[in-house]
């Protein structure tokens, strides 16, 4: 078989805009497992900066990879700064 060279995919790289990111924020709240949310949550801000966002949440830029890494338990007020800062929020709806 032929070697195809083919680059990593990287969500990150198509995160351009609040509606795309509601939108893949929404998708992967929906798996159980909050690893899927906070790995989804790390591409955003990747997209974004993250000295960038870390500044702008008032959060130290070593806090933050802590906060997104698999198995962290991130407090609600540290979730509800990063999607203040990437300009969407969380909606709650009947299922």
């Amino acid at each position: 078989m032929k070697d195809l060279n083919l680059a990593p995919f990287d969500a990150a790289d198509y995160l351009d805009s609040e509606e795309v990111i509601a939108e893949y924020l929404s998708a992967e709240l929906e798996d159980p497992n909050p690893d899927v949310f906070l790995a989804a949550l790390k591409d955003v801000i990747k997209a974004k900066g993250m000295t960038n966002v870390a500044r702008e949440a008032g959060i130290g830029r070593e806090s933050l990879y802590k906060t997104l890494t698999p198995g962290s338990h991130p407090r609600y007020e540290t979730i509800s700064k990063l999607l203040t800062v990437m300009g969407v929020k969380l909606l709650v709806a009947s299922i």
